[in-house]
């Protein structure tokens, strides 16, 4: 008999070919992208792609949001943390639909998010099926990029471009519409997954033109006044360090835009604030005295300029960002620098000349102390029995020492935590900007905890807002993380209530809520908390709040016609600021 052959056992084994379903190959893609966490909710068009993510549990982290609206704001809370793109998965029809807001809100916030979406076999596709919906239609004003998928060859490839697309240049959302039939298909070629670094049609820039950069250095450095307006592509390209060495040598006035805010630290000599229909009194009125203003990762939103007509017409403009499309959209560039605010301050800074601009500062000094005595000492100092709100945030960012993650929802207590919490910490605030989404801050909370769990999490809302999204409570709960939840309740529609009396005479039309007891419904979650109605207890309950190991909910009632001030009125001039 003939001896056996046997090969020896340090030899390496030819790899052998993986055929996969499409489910798998989704699963495969995004272990190979070195996604860790998913957001989703499961539904019959995607339930094949659940069934793989069985097999795919100890590789990646599935979170059962409570509604689809929440996966996405989650992914968006995680995005914004981690600065690489939040996923989130749902199923056809309306748990797809129920994902476009989000979605909305991460394209004008510019924040990465690939949404995986199913939809009903592919021969049943314009049948008006069982939950069909036309989301390539729907979604693509609202993303930065679509696709639908019907052959599960493509998967590997559709979801490489996916994460390249939504992370690089100016970030933004990602839908991947993926037929059942791609889903339950086998793959007739082996599964391979190239992670994508380059698209014919896409080529972002990222560093700027020399000579453009040499053309915004000269107009910086022949300013008498300049001031510099820092958006949220600073924070996005990790760009805080080159923008503070820029203040500190050439001595310029720093405000951050609403989304922006944490890339200085508050107490920094030379910052001034931020700018906007409820930001900071000088931060607003100098912007129509400087004469060269060097906006840096934002794009002149309209709550930014109010009347583009009036706005900075004195001033020269710098311009950097790194989305072309925002070049002169809004406000001409005298310098266009197109490139990322990192690069491009990093060109910058050894073209800059030292300077310390002290007259120019002592004009923001001016309007400082004005703000500080008609508005702050009566928001944050005031003799009155009632909780207000400025108190509230300025005590909680004391106790935190101006390090937690504040999350935001949208309103007046938006605006209040964006005037008084002092963030001493990079990448530290998460909130809804351009689409202004009610609803957004307690799955983002969620979100950014999974993210930096860490980090103190704290998710500032309002009564309104609460009730959009309060079932996340669920998830909160399930997950057992100790995000730190405060509801500042005055029982209106604080914002639409506070236009109605300065505009419209007080008629308060529909703004007033008979809340539930949002305590109880914590409590009916799991989640323990409390309401505080005493001024002299609000120090101790935010103490309760924040040693607590265990998610916690605590309801601060304020009083119920505060106003939030300075305001600039829609549409009205930097210029024109109420303080009262």
């Amino acid at each position: 008999m003939g001896q056996t052959q046997t090969q020896p056992a340090d030899s390496k084994q030819p790899e052998q070919k993986k055929f996969l379903t499409g489910a798998q190959a989704i699963m495969e893609s995004l272990v190979a992208q070195g996604v860790s966490t998913i957001f989703g909710y499961p539904g019959g068009a995607i339930m094949p792609t659940y069934d793989a993510l069985y097999d795919y549990q100890d590789r990646l982290k599935h979170i059962l949001v409570r509604h689809e609206q929440g996966a996405g704001h989650a992914a968006q809370g995680y995005a914004r943390m981690l600065n690489k793109a939040g996923v989130c998965m749902v199923t056809s029809g309306p748990g797809a639909t129920n994902l476009i807001t989000p979605i909305a809100d991460a394209m004008l916030d510019s924040t990465p998010m690939v949404c995986i979406v199913g939809q009903v076999k592919g021969n049943l596709l314009g049948t008006d099926a069982f939950q069909e919906c036309d989301l390539i239609g729907i979604s693509m004003p609202v993303t930065k990029w679509n696709y639908q998928v019907m052959d599960p060859n493509e998967i590997p490839e559709i979801i490489a471009k996916a994460f390249y697309i939504a992370e690089t240049g100016r970030p933004g959302p990602v839908l991947i519409d993926i037929t059942r039939t791609a889903q339950s298909e086998m793959m007739t070629v082996p599964f391979e997954y190239k992670p994508c670094s380059t698209i014919i049609s896409y080529k972002p820039r990222v560093e700027p033109k020399q000579e453009h950069v040499e053309a915004a250095a000269k107009l910086i450095n022949s300013a008498k006044k300049p001031y510099i307006l820092a958006g949220h592509g600073v924070l996005i390209a990790g760009a805080e360090e080159e923008l503070n060495a820029l203040v500190d040598k050439a001595g310029i006035p720093v405000a951050t835009t609403l989304l922006g805010m944490s890339a200085m630290d508050a107490d920094h000599p030379m910052y001034v604030g931020w700018p906007g229909m409820h930001g900071n009194y000088g931060a607003n009125v100098l912007t129509n005295s400087c004469d060269v203003l060097i906006a840096i990762g934002m794009r002149f939103d309209d709550r930014i300029t109010g009347d583009l007509a009036t706005y900075a017409k004195q001033a020269k403009i710098v311009h950097i960002e790194i989305d072309p499309a925002e070049i002169d959209k809004n406000v001409k560039a005298d310098a266009p620098v197109v490139g990322d605010a990192k690069a491009a301050l990093k060109a910058l800074l050894p073209l800059i000349k030292p300077a310390e601009h002290l007259e120019w500062r002592a004009e923001f000094d001016y309007y400082f102390k004005e703000e500080h005595e008609k508005i702050t000492l009566k928001d944050v100092f005031h003799e009155g029995d009632q909780i207000k709100m400025g108190e509230a945030i300025a005590m909680m960012s004391d106790k935190t020492k101006g390090e937690a993650v504040v999350v935001t929802d949208v309103g007046q207590h938006q605006m209040v935590t964006n005037r008084y919490y002092r963030f001493k910490k990079r990448n530290s605030i998460v909130t809804s900007g351009g689409a202004g989404t009610m609803g957004f801050a307690l799955p983002a909370a969620f979100g950014a905890k999974v993210a930096v769990p860490e980090r103190e999490v704290v998710a500032v809302i309002g009564d309104g807002g609460f009730q959009m999204t309060l079932q996340e409570l669920g998830t909160i709960a399930q997950s057992k993380l100790p995000v730190k939840i405060i509801i500042l309740n005055n029982n209106f529609l604080g914002m639409v209530r506070q236009w109605q009396e300065l505009f419209h005479a007080r008629r308060y039309s529909f703004v007033e809520l008979e809340n539930p007891d949002f305590i109880t419904i914590a409590k009916g979650f799991g989640i323990p908390g409390h309401t505080v109605t005493d001024r002299n207890l609000l120090s101790e309950s935010l103490d309760t709040l924040l040693n607590s190991e265990t998610p916690y909910l605590l309801e601060i009632v304020c009083e119920k016609e505060g106003n939030v001030f300075p305001m600039v009125p829609a549409g009205s001039t930097v210029t024109n600021v109420r303080l009262e």
